[in-house]
């Protein structure tokens, strides 16, 4: 059993699509699975009501002034996998959401403001390991939305190492994910073999890794 927050103090970063996927990953991997949608905006819940696919039946709505920290840890005495999605405006949730992690995912664009902005995120997962006095939450950096054509996209990852985290394998911006969310499903379910599911799939695997340590 495992609590998963993916994180981060900027939109547009991934936080979302990385949660979702992750979340199909694991299914398929036969393992029950939940994604909390902390986020006012319910951008998780409105992506698993296009469709039918495993989002529509994992997904629940958290109240911004609800004890995400205890529904989470409630979540993980009967489920496998519980993933919690904040959002980018409210470090509290945040905060509340790493207290209750084993592992904090803080996805990261290309671009030197979302790099900006990470370093509050980590921080704020930082201070709830602290709290906890405890190794966990364990922190990862996941490089998202790369275009590795790019200087930028190419460098980004060695750009996180600098900042003391280990990263995990990169997710591209690639169309067939939006493709997905329009439809209401994992790219898993959507474009099964794609160069995206491949990354997805290698996210799911490292992760996996860090959580049987």
């Amino acid at each position: 059993m495992a609590i998963i927050a993916v994180s981060g103090r900027k939109g547009g970063v991934g936080k979302s699509t990385v949660a979702g996927n992750l979340a199909g990953e694991f299914a398929a991997k036969g393992r029950s699975v939940l994604v909390l949608d902390a986020d006012p905006q319910h951008s998780m819940a409105a992506w698993a009501a296009e469709g039918q696919g495993l989002l529509s039946r994992v997904v629940e709505k958290v109240a911004p002034t609800g004890d995400l920290r205890a529904r989470a840890r409630a979540a993980a005495k009967e489920t496998d996998v519980v993933l919690i999605d904040t959002p980018p405006g409210d470090p509290e949730i945040a905060y509340q959401a790493a207290l209750a992690a084993d592992l904090v995912l803080l996805p990261c664009g290309p671009s030197p403001l979302d790099l900006f902005a990470l370093k509050e995120a980590l921080s704020l997962a930082l201070k709830a390991r602290a709290e906890r006095r405890s190794k966990k939450p364990r922190v990862r950096f996941v490089p998202s939305r790369v275009v590795m054509s790019t200087n930028l996209g190419r460098t980004l990852a060695s750009s996180l190492e600098q900042m003391g985290k280990k990263v995990l394998p990169p997710i591209c911006l690639r169309v067939v994910v939006a493709e997905a969310v329009a439809q209401g499903l994992t790219v898993a379910e959507y474009a099964p073999g794609s160069p995206a599911h491949e990354e997805f799939r290698a996210l799911a695997k490292a992760v996996e890794k860090i959580l049987e340590r």
